[in-house]
This record gives structure tokens, sequence and C-alpha cells, in this order.
């Protein structure tokens, strides 16, 4: 058997591949990426030395053989190679100890590598092909089967998962994480466990800025500037963004449809209470639309109310004009003021001109549905103080 770099096609055709796809991996591997142990290869007795006692060589070569092929990392064509030596005799088992059986575990080393295509990664695939072309050097295949090809799947797995949190990341985590791609395996690793942490740190901040300029509800641009302040850690930042904010966006629109219900029509009132008692989703949906829609409800209701009317000297009936008053002779019905009625705030103007009504910035749903211990003092606090000062 030859010791020569073997390309696929002649390994296809080699004894050792023709024991088929049931034969066991060289470690006899329920998976190929499991790190093996190698086969030791067996001692004999050195001939060079003088008085070396070998009572029966034949036996003890026989005994050699059986212990390489039961190994667990032995293949098939080891066992059936070294059968066979044991089947033809002394001159075949010396000659399966001294040359068969390195030759072979070569070959088996080989197929091994090779079967690791399949599923490679590109970094993977780089080292299988370096490593074949390199020649007969049992040592490198071993570390390259039993380590190195561990360390580059792991490379190939990182550089996928560095890709995939580029494509979705911020400014930081993109640039950080292009770096990393253009760097070594180690810093690919680094990345992953802290860089991407620390980029992310820097993306949070920058979208909490974000937020607080185009969020007009105090408590929730109050935390943002409390957290900001700080010294926030990375995890705090993203635990924020993804559950806090939600929480507190939700608390300020229920402040807002307090304030936008206050003095409202019924259909404005109904509304806003059915809001604060369903879900931070209907809350957002209240404030977007649903109060606008109740108001046209109660505006409609009052313009089917009839005017105020009356007659006039000669009997004629006399319908409120203008500003709505009406004078006659005799009989007289007289009405004064402004026919145009306004839902009102707790400030004496128009609702759709406060700015709570338009409450336009706004999350459809979020996290949590309960206000924290004392938001509901901070409501009715808020309530008042407006109250007051209009």
């Amino acid at each position: 058997m030859t010791t020569a770099a073997l390309a696929p096609a002649v390994l296809i055709a080699s004894p050792a591949f023709a024991a088929g796809p049931d034969a066991p991996a060289v470690g006899n591997q329920s998976a190929p990426t499991t790190p093996d142990q190698a086969v030791p290869d067996q001692a004999v007795p050195d001939r060079t030395v003088p008085n070396q006692a070998v009572p029966n060589q034949a036996e003890e070569d026989r005994k050699t053989i059986l212990a390489i092929i039961a190994h667990p990392m032995a293949s098939e064509f080891m066992k059936e190679a070294g059968r066979k030596a044991i089947a033809d005799g002394p001159k075949a088992m010396r000659k399966f100890i001294e040359v068969d059986q390195h030759d072979i575990r070569m070959d088996d080393y080989r197929i091994e590598i090779l079967r690791l295509l399949p599923d490679a990664g590109p970094g993977l695939k780089a080292g299988i092909n370096k490593v074949l072309s390199s020649g007969d050097d049992i040592e490198k295949l071993r570390h390259f089967y039993d380590v190195t090809q561990h360390e580059l799947r792991g490379d190939d797995n990182n550089k996928v998962e560095i890709s995939r949190l580029i494509d979705t990341g911020g400014t930081a985590v993109k640039e950080a994480g292009n770096k990393a791609l253009q760097g070594t395996p180690a810093d690919r690793a680094e990345f992953l466990k802290t860089g991407r942490h620390l980029a992310q740190a820097q993306d949070d901040l920058v979208e909490l800025a974000r937020i607080d300029e185009g969020w007009d509800g105090p408590i929730l641009s109050e935390a943002i500037s409390k957290l900001m302040n700080g010294s926030p850690t990375p995890a705090e930042l993203r635990h924020f963004l993804e559950v806090t904010q939600h929480e507190l966006r939700d608390q300020d629109n229920r402040v807002a449809i307090a304030r936008t219900i206050d003095g409202g029509g019924p259909e404005l009132i109904k509304a806003g209470r059915a809001a604060l008692a369903g879900t931070p989703a209907d809350r957002t949906q209240f404030l977007k639309t649903g109060q606008h829609e109740a108001r046209a409800k109660d505006q409609a209701a009052k313009d089917k109310e009839k005017p105020a009317t009356g007659k006039d000297g000669d009997g004629k009936v006399n319908e409120g004009k203008g500003n709505g008053t009406g004078t006659g002779t005799g009989g007289t019905t007289t009405s004064s003021g402004n026919t145009t009625a306004t839902a009102q705030g707790h400030t004496g103007a128009p609702l759709a001109t406060t700015g709570a009504g338009d409450h336009t910035t706004l999350i459809a749903g979020g996290a949590g549905t309960a206000l924290v211990a004392g938001a509901g003092l901070l409501l009715a606090a808020r309530m008042r103080r407006a109250g007051a000062e209009g």
C-alpha cells in the first residue's frame, strides 16, 4: 500500500475506502467532530539488541496484531488486514507489524479527514486541502483530525454568527464585527465573547437618545435621563430597551388618556375608560385614532339637537340665527349664546389642541400592563395640578 498523498479519486478506489460507509471512523466516532485518541503503534522486539529474548516470535506477533485490531479505533480494513496477516503466517505478520499497519493508519486518517468535507465551512475546507497535500506525515494528519479540525470548524461557525450580528446590528456592532472578520480566529472569538456586548451598548445609548428626543411623556423621559446619567452596564441597557421602555411608555399613555377624557363627551369618556381597562395596545390605539373617532360621535350627537325657536309679532316662527338671539312683540322668546359646543380639558382649552389628544408618538403593544407602585398617585397629582393651573 502506498503512503503517498491520496487524491479523493484514488481513495475511493482504495481497499480502506471499500469497507463502505458502515466502516467505523478512525476513532469509531459517533460524530466526526468528536476528538479521538491515537492508536499507539505496537512495539516490536528490537533485533539489533543482542541476546534479546524472543521465545516464540510468531506467537508474540500474533498477540500484537490481535491487540491492534481489537483497539476501538481500528478501522474495518485494519481488522481485515490483520486477520489476513495472521492467516498467512509469521512472515506476513511481521510485515503487517513493521509496515502495513502504519500505511493503513495513514490512509484511515486521510479517509476520515475527507469525510469532513461535506459539512465543512470555508476555513475547514482550506485546512483539509492543506493537510492532505502536506505529504506522508501521520502526526500532522492525527493532529489535524484530533485538534485542528475542531478549531477550524469553530472559527467557521464564529464567522457565520458575526455576519448575522452585522446584518442586524447598529453602527458600532457593524464596525466592530467587520474588524473581527478581518482579524484572527482569536479576534473573532473575543468579539463574540465580549466585544459584541460593548459595541451593542454604544448602539443602545444612541437609540435611547433618539427615543428621548421623540417622546413627550415625562415618565419615560425621566427614566432615560436617569439611566444615561448613571453608569449602566450593557445588560442594563439591553433590558431597558427590550422591557422597561415599553412599561414606561404605557404609563405615559395612561396619563395622556386620563388628561384627554377629563371633561370630554360621553363617547370620549366611554372609549377612554375602555382603553384604560384594556391592554397597552388598546391604549396606544385610543391615543392614535380612537379618541378622534369618539369625539366625532359626540359632535354628531350634538348636531342632532334642535336649535331654540320662538314666534315674532306676526305669529311666524322665528328660528335662532347668527348669535342665537330672537326678538318679537307679544309672546317673545329670546335666546342667546354660542351654539357651538367644544369638549374642554381641565385647562379650559379645546382638547384637540392640548397635545394630549394628539399623542402620536406611541408603541403598538409593549411589555407590562400594570402601573408600578405609586404611578396612580402620580397620575392624580398631575391632574390636580393641571386643574389648578386652569
